[in-house]
């Protein structure tokens, strides 16, 4: 592994993980280290094995220089992920949501020596409905989302 940032994409081009990737992403990261992110889903109080590869990505870039921040999504859980599901995914109770949150967080703290643990209830609770509607929604067009299949399956199936 080389020491610093530059070498990172190299190391995960050889070891296989590199599919595709943002133009001039190789010429920024050899200007030096860079930060990045990864969000974790708190549905359960462990990592899960398909977790695995985003945390070894993790690793490689805070072993390279740069800074890794694991976001774990204590807001989103509270609402649920319906994207690409058959089946609508259960709400987890406040109570089991956070402790699942604070489990998986001392997991993370244990695999990735130093790394930023953020929560993204932090600042999706003081999102305001109408402030999120104009500023997001604004964004996406109920025809855009129509357009989807995965939107369309789950309104065929009767699945919010």
């Amino acid at each position: 592994m080389h020491g610093k940032t530059g070498g990172f994409l190299e190391e995960l081009a050889w070891r296989g993980l590199v599919h595709a990737q943002t133009p001039g992403l190789a010429a920024r990261l050899s200007q030096g280290p860079i930060t990045a992110y990864v969000g974790f889903d708190p549905t359960a109080p462990s990592l899960q094995v398909g977790n695995l590869v985003p945390v070894v990505l993790l690793e490689h870039l805070r072993r390279a220089g740069g800074t890794p921040i694991v976001v774990l999504g204590d807001g989103t859980g509270l609402i649920g992920d319906p994207s690409g599901k058959q089946t609508e995914r259960p709400l987890l109770e406040t109570d089991l949501l956070t402790q699942n949150v604070a489990a998986q967080e001392r997991q993370f703290r244990s695999l990735l020596p130093g790394v930023k643990v953020l929560n993204n209830a932090t600042w999706l609770g003081k999102l305001e409905l109408v402030d999120f509607l104009r500023e997001v929604g604004k964004h996406f067009t109920i025809s855009l989302m129509l357009q989807k299949e995965s939107v369309k399956a789950r309104l065929d199936e009767g699945i919010s």
